[in-house]
C-alpha cells in the first residue's frame, strides 16, 4: 500500500535522486516545500528552471556561469599566467573561499577513468591544451582530487604540458588520499597550495 498520494510520492521520488539526498531527507524536503507559501514554491521552481536554461560554460575556464566569461576570468586583477586545474566547479569554489589563490582556473568536469570509459577527450582537457597554446601561461597547478582517477589525470596532464616548457605543479600535503576538495577546510587547502610540488 502506498503511504502518500501520487503527487507527494512523485515529489519525494524526484528529490531522492539528487546527490546526497536519501529517502528520509527527500520526505523532509517534500513536506517543507508543500508547506511553503505558493509564491515561494513558484520562486524556487523558477530559479531552478532559469538556472538550467541560462547557465553555460565559461568560454575560458569552463566553470558554470550565466555570462560568456565567469567573474574570475573577467577579473583583470587576477594572474592569468597561473592556471589551477580542478575537476569540477565545486572544487574551484572551495579554493576561492580560501581567498588566497589569485590566479585563474580550468575546470575539467571530471577525471580520466578508463574503467568507466572516460578518456582525456571526455573531459575538458583538449580545451585546456588549446587555452595553453593561445595564452602566455607560466604555471599550471594541478588540483585534481587525490583519488586514483585524480592522480591519473594529474600525471597525464603533466606529461602533455611539460614539453611546452610550462611549469607544472601539484597541490601537496594536507589533502588526504581519496579526499574530495570541496569537503576540505580552507586552511588545509591554503597549505596544500603553498606546499605544491613541481611534477
Amino acid at each position: 500500500m502506498e503511504l502518500y498520494s501520487g503527487y507527494i510520492s512523485r515529489l519525494i521520488g524526484e528529490l531522492a535522486v539528487l546527490p546526497g539526498i536519501g529517502n528520509k531527507s527527500a520526505q523532509r524536503l517534500a513536506f517543507h516545500i508543500i508547506n511553503m507559501p505558493p509564491a515561494k514554491v513558484e520562486s524556487l521552481a523558477k530559479a531552478m528552471t532559469e538556472a538550467r536554461s541560462n547557465i553555460k560554460y565559461c568560454s575560458e575556464c569552463f566553470t558554470l556561469t550565466d555570462n560568456d566569461t565567469c567573474p574570475v576570468c573577467a577579473d583583470q586583477g587576477r594572474d592569468h599566467t597561473q592556471i589551477m586545474v580542478v575537476e569540477n566547479t565545486r572544487d574551484m569554489s572551495a579554493y576561492e573561499k580560501t581567498g588566497k589563490y589569485k590566479g585563474v582556473y580550468h575546470v575539467l568536469h571530471g577525471a580520466i577513468n578508463p574503467g568507466l570509459g572516460i578518456g582525456p577527450n571526455d573531459i575538458k582537457l583538449p580545451q585546456l591544451l588549446k587555452r595553453l597554446e593561445a595564452t602566455d601561461a607560466k604555471e599550471v597547478i594541478i588540483a585534481t582530487n587525490s583519488s586514483i582517477e585524480g592522480e591519473t589525470t594529474a600525471m597525464y596532464i603533466s606529461k602533455l604540458i611539460k614539453p611546452a616548457g610550462i611549469k607544472v605543479t601539484r597541490i601537496a600535503s594536507g589533502v588526504p588520499v581519496g579526499g574530495e576538495l570541496e569537503n576540505i577546510d580552507e586552511v588545509t587547502l591554503s597549505r596544500a597550495l603553498d606546499a605544491r610540488v613541481e611534477l
